[in-house]
């Protein structure tokens, strides 16, 4: 094995597929490549993309002269599989069926194992996931909501999370397996967690279910008035689904789910988007001080991480005032998911963490 440990990463979202190559932890190529709608449409499931996406990555690679089969490895995002704890995991049959059948859901990330599976295949090397959005380490008291019938599920940007944690956790100079945090994941979903001695113990669902609002999602919604919205015959199931993972949030607000656009909107003195940016960094503000509970209210630090988290004006500032003196916080913006996917891989090839087997 090389000790360059060259890997390759590949992220697929809905309509493109970025694709990179690190060697060890240095990126040494990357290319986010488009697709067309018109081109997607030619495709009745997400899964028939494989062969269509394939080629593209092909092609990119052959244009910057790049050899994709000179690695020790590959890796992907992690699809919509059943829960599983964190960590990175083999791809393995079991994986690449639930991924093609879409048992447990169809979404663009399934691709992630299937392409990094092809390209491992041909290279003769191992594949990949690394902290798929279903990890799934609540304690049982969190788990637990009002209901028997309707369990809180972990759903949540945990490739992110778990990066930014290991990370937050070295600036601290401790290990991750000995602090506790509570994470907050601002894009155009929200979630935030509490990362207890090395797991994530409690976190809302960041995909339609609880929370703060964010760009395009409802969040928590007030019970009583969702019910009677569905049932009031105005709206189908799928119009209500959208309201609350689409078409909530900033976008049902202000009609954008572009926090640089509503920022631009505030600076030129439109109270509303100021009075519904600000609402959102409250909502966050109280998600991550009502996790402080789960730890005692013993928080070593608050990591703020995402996208959002670029907007050092407003949303920054506005939550460090309401946590007032709770904690320490540390900012670190963007999501850096192609960099996680390399270093979950990368720590399996240096013997530094065992892969797990999807069972």
């Amino acid at each position: 094995m090389r000790k360059k440990f060259r890997i390759f990463v590949v992220n697929p979202g809905s309509t493109s597929t970025k694709v990179s190559l690190f060697e060890k932890s240095t990126e040494t190529f990357t290319e986010t490549i488009r697709h067309g709608v018109s081109e997607l449409a030619a495709f009745r499931t997400v899964v028939g993309q494989l062969d269509y996406r394939m080629r593209a990555i092909e092609k990119a690679f052959a244009l910057r002269s790049v050899p994709i089969d000179s690695i020790d490895a590959a890796v992907g995002r992690g699809g919509v599989l059943h829960p599983v704890p964190s960590g990175t995991f083999a791809v393995n049959e079991r994986m690449l069926e639930d991924l093609r059948s879409c048992r447990f859901g169809e979404h663009a990330s399934n691709l992630g194992a299937l392409i990094a599976n092809e390209v491992a295949r041909r290279a003769g090397v191992p594949s990949y996931i690394v902290d798929p959005v279903v990890v799934d380490e609540m304690d049982e008291i969190s788990r637990l909501s009002g209901h028997p019938k309707l369990e809180r599920l972990s759903i949540f940007h945990a490739l992110n999370q778990k990066a930014v944690a290991r990370e937050a956790a070295r600036m601290l100079g401790k290990k991750y397996e000995s602090v506790n945090l509570v994470v907050a994941h601002l894009g155009g979903g929200i979630s935030v967690g509490l990362h207890k001695n090395g797991r994530v113990v409690d976190v809302n669902n960041a995909l339609d279910g609880d929370g703060p609002f964010a760009a395009e999602r409802s969040g928590t919604l007030p019970a009583g008035g969702l019910v009677d919205l569905c049932f009031s015959g105005e709206y189908s199931r799928e119009e209500i689904r959208r309201m609350l993972t689409g078409e909530g949030g900033l976008v049902a607000h202000l009609g954008t789910n572009s926090t640089l656009e509503v920022v631009e909107m505030i600076e030129s003195g439109d109270g509303k988007a100021e009075l519904v940016y600000r609402a959102m960094a409250y909502r966050v503000s109280k998600e991550i001080m009502g996790l402080f509970a789960g730890a005692s209210g013993k928080i070593d630090a608050v990591v703020l991480t995402g996208g959002v988290v670029f907007d050092k004006t407003y949303i920054v500032p506005w939550i460090e005032k309401m946590l007032g003196k709770a904690a320490r916080l540390i900012v670190i913006p963007g999501e850096g998911e192609m960099t996680a996917l390399a270093l979950g891989a990368l720590r399996v090839l240096t013997g530094e963490e065992k892969a797990k087997r999807y069972k």
